[in-house]
């Protein structure tokens, strides 16, 4: 039995198996994971926001989020999406799956700058492909849900409850002012980022027979049912702004881009670069944050243990107890 499928034995010459096996390749996992992220933590919002109310499991066809625990249906949604988009793609990408991991670990973990843009890419467009799945799925579930409002428009003040299904708003307490839902997102992503790097980092106390996956859907989880309800713990570029491009492509108008509610309350504008630029700087902030606090005494106590090693040389000088 063949140990590759036939669609790439097609491929016949190295510089073709080469491109598969490199950065090509890289950002097929990319894609694939962020598709299967997206897939299922897309699909647990339409599950509460449409499908649920339309089909009856309910108390009413437009009731949603009547207490704490149609937040838990979703956190805990997200929270395996996550591992299991790890899973699928960590193996060959390292599953980044996320623009806010891929600039933080170029930044200072060695990722290989010329791949940030297609790792990046690949990203959006796996959110976006999944998007699109997704609302082919709950297609007749989001029109039912609208109806159930009295047939609002989906690029209307309302629209954006089910716009919520795709992508992130501010809560209605901001009053349309969008600098904590900045800050929110920025926490956030630290957040996220140093618990990543504590989990996969092996010189601290890392996670053991392939269970990172999973405690990095954990740690999403614990984001999501802490600071989740600001701005919809968007944490990652790609996994609003692929879908969040979608659903504007499928009617959802301003409100979707430039992300903008009109005309009720909490009503906000050009919302649309906050879940963008806010995790791409808590990624950068996150990580050195760890490195200050945790990874460089790691590395302290490590090379102090091997200069105590006798015999041992450090960068090509001989061991002393001289600093």
């Amino acid at each position: 039995m063949s140990e590759i499928t036939p669609l790439r034995n097609t491929v016949r010459n190295g510089s073709g198996l080469k491109r598969v096996g490199g950065l090509w390749g890289e950002c097929l996992a990319e894609f694939l994971g962020t598709f299967v992220l997206i897939l299922f933590g897309d699909g647990v919002v339409a599950m509460a926001v449409a499908a649920l109310p339309g089909s009856g499991r309910t108390s009413g066809p437009n009731v949603i989020f009547q207490g704490a625990g149609d937040w838990l249906l979703i956190t805990w949604g997200w929270a395996l999406a996550v591992a299991m988009g790890v899973y699928v793609a960590g193996g060959v990408s390292g599953a980044h799956i996320n623009p806010a991991v891929t600039l933080a670990f170029a930044v200072r973990r060695k990722f290989a700058w010329n791949k940030v843009i297609p790792y990046i890419v690949s990203q959006v467009v796996g959110a976006f492909a999944a998007a699109a799945l997704l609302y082919l799925l709950y297609y007749n579930a989001i029109d039912a849900f609208n109806k159930a409002l009295g047939d609002q428009p989906r690029d209307s003040g309302k629209g954006f409850i089910t716009f919520s299904i795709f992508a992130t708003f501010p809560a209605p307490y901001f009053n349309g002012n969008l600098t904590i839902p900045f800050v929110d997102q920025v926490v956030g992503t630290a957040l996220l980022v140093i618990l990543i790097v504590a989990i996969i980092d092996i010189r601290n106390l890392a996670v053991k027979a392939n269970l990172g996956p999973l405690m990095i859907g954990l740690a999403v989880a614990a984001i999501g049912m802490s600071i989740g309800a600001n701005a919809g713990y968007a944490i990652n570029p790609a996994r609003d702004f692929g879908p969040r491009l979608f659903a504007w492509m499928a009617g959802w108008g301003d409100v979707a881009l430039p992300g903008t509610v009109s005309g009720m309350p909490g009503a906000f504008s050009w919302y649309f670069w906050v879940p963008i630029v806010g995790p791409l700087v808590g990624g950068v902030i996150g990580i050195y944050l760890y490195d200050w606090f945790i990874g460089d005494i790691l590395h302290a106590r490590r090379a102090l243990a091997e200069r105590a090693e006798p015999g041992r040389t450090i960068e090509g000088g001989s061991t002393s107890d001289e600093e």
